[in-house]
């Protein structure tokens, strides 16, 4: 029996996407970037679902050969579904690199990872030589924490004890993630926990000093990697 309508030929239903018509325009901007043989790292979340298909357009009309690096399954499958061409960080290097962000500061330092997928996205964006984040005005803030705590990816067995530990480096409440469609805690793309931390300050020295804390994978703090902002 032809398996006519494969998952990999259908678009991730992203729901209804905030502050859309501003997202467009930043989209539409990041097409202008677009050059044949780049090899682009794409970040996941509804900002990065409406630019690719923005580039995906671009790529199309001008016969572009491009190939696009995922940073999670979401978006690999959007890749698939708009006809572009994969690749992965072990057979290639992005030329660029875009993504979007939950909250931006004044000297474009990041809190990222309400998709769950940033241990990825980070090993995208330090691959590549240059990073555009996309965002509307209401990610713009003074200092980073005050609307979103930062996600902290860990092992599962290490929970406990990274909690304790977040704790003691200032954290003032830790929660892990819960999943939205299924009992229990959202497990990541590579089996593991999100503890959300909530922090009163959000120091340059935080990012190192969380990823120094056995069994934590990654942290959805981006400290000091000077992105572009679209």
């Amino acid at each position: 029996m032809l398996w006519t309508n494969p998952l990999s030929k259908k678009l991730p239903d992203y729901g209804n996407i905030s502050n859309l018509e501003d997202k467009q325009a930043v989209a539409q901007k990041l097409a202008c970037e677009v050059k044949d043989n780049q090899v682009i790292g794409v970040g996941s979340g509804s900002t990065s679902f409406l630019a690719l298909q923005k580039i995906a357009r671009t790529v199309k009309e001008k016969n572009f050969r491009c190939s696009f690096i995922p940073s999670s399954r979401e978006i690999h499958m959007t890749c698939l579904a708009l006809g572009l061409s994969v690749a992965s960080l072990l057979d290639a290097r992005p030329d660029w690199y875009f993504d979007g962000a939950d909250e931006v500061d004044h000297d474009a330092n990041l809190i990222k990872g309400r998709g769950g997928a940033m241990t990825r996205e980070k090993m995208v964006m330090v691959a590549a030589p240059k990073t555009f984040i996309l965002v509307d005005q209401t990610k713009f803030v003074e200092k980073l924490g005050r609307k979103f705590p930062i996600p902290v990816e860990v092992n599962q067995e290490s929970a406990n004890y990274v909690e304790e530990q977040l704790l003691k480096l200032g954290a003032h409440e830790t929660k892990v993630r819960p999943a939205k469609g299924k009992d229990g805690a959202i497990v990541t793309e590579s089996g593991h926990f999100i503890l959300d931390a909530w922090f009163n300050d959000v120091s340059p020295a935080l990012e190192k000093e969380i990823k120094s804390i056995t069994g934590v994978i990654e942290s959805g703090l981006f400290w000091g990697y000077k992105p572009e902002i679209i």
